[in-house]
């Protein structure tokens, strides 16, 4: 059964979505995301990827307080990520209360602090974002797309002990079109083993289901639920009863 994750993108403090990753095209869609997450829980789910995206554009994680506050007022396991940089970054994630965290363009600019990390933190808390734009690693926020090919960039790290990836299609993202199967399922043909989170794209609970049908083992989604195209519980209810 493909595991369910909802995500909170937060920007100024507030529960937003963005399509392709662009700042200019943002949609607020909650003040308070600890009641959004609260909702959540409340519909069922364990799991919440949250998202700084003042972070990610800034570099630093600015949004702690945030990730603070979903702690304390839910029990839902968090994966963070967004201006994840330095030591004193991941230290300040785990501390205010992330389960886990998604780092991507540290992977991609200082492979060796990105390995220190995973030797220290160890698989289980550590999961690498790989969001791809035209076959390529994008980082920063989505601003810069690399040299790094999405494959080759995924064996280095999967042969150093990389466990868990989230991978993006950026030009699905926030754009409710359906997600990018074919991608993921090129992925798992290369990496059977790999706990493979797709993220991007999702509209329905029929995409959902075809990710699952496709072999993946996990999905994010968001938007499609802050637009009123999944009910929370009638996907929770369906996944239970499979």
């Amino acid at each position: 059964m493909i595991e369910l994750i909802p995500a909170i993108d937060i920007i100024d403090g507030k529960c937003v979505r963005l399509t392709k990753g662009d700042y200019a095209q943002k949609t607020v869609y909650a003040d308070d995301p600890v009641a959004m997450a609260q909702r959540f829980e409340e519909a069922g789910f364990r799991r919440l990827h949250v998202v700084d995206l003042d972070g990610a554009k800034s570099r630093h994680i600015v949004n702690s307080q945030v990730l603070r506050r979903l702690k304390a007022q839910t029990s839902l396991t968090i994966d963070f990520g967004g201006g994840i940089k330095t030591d004193e970054d991941i230290e300040t994630a785990f501390e205010c209360g992330a389960s886990m965290v998604t780092v991507g363009s540290v992977a991609v600019t200082q492979p060796e602090l990105f390995s220190r990390w995973l030797a220290k933190y160890g698989s289980e808390r550590m999961i690498l974002g790989a969001d791809v734009r035209n076959g390529l690693i994008s980082i920063n926020g989505w601003k810069e797309d690399s040299t790094e090919e999405l494959l080759p960039f995924l064996k280095q790290y999967i042969d150093m002990g990389v466990k868990t990836v989230l991978c993006t299609e950026i030009s699905k993202d926030g754009t409710l079109s359906g997600p990018a199967v074919a991608l993921y399922r090129e992925v798992m043909a290369a990496y059977p083993t790999l706990h493979l989170i797709a993220s991007g794209g999702v509209s329905s609970v029929d995409d959902i289901n075809e990710l699952e049908a496709a072999g993946i083992p996990a999905v994010v989604f968001g938007k499609a639920i802050y637009e009123g195209r999944i009910d929370l519980k009638q996907l929770i209810n369906s996944s239970n009863s499979k």
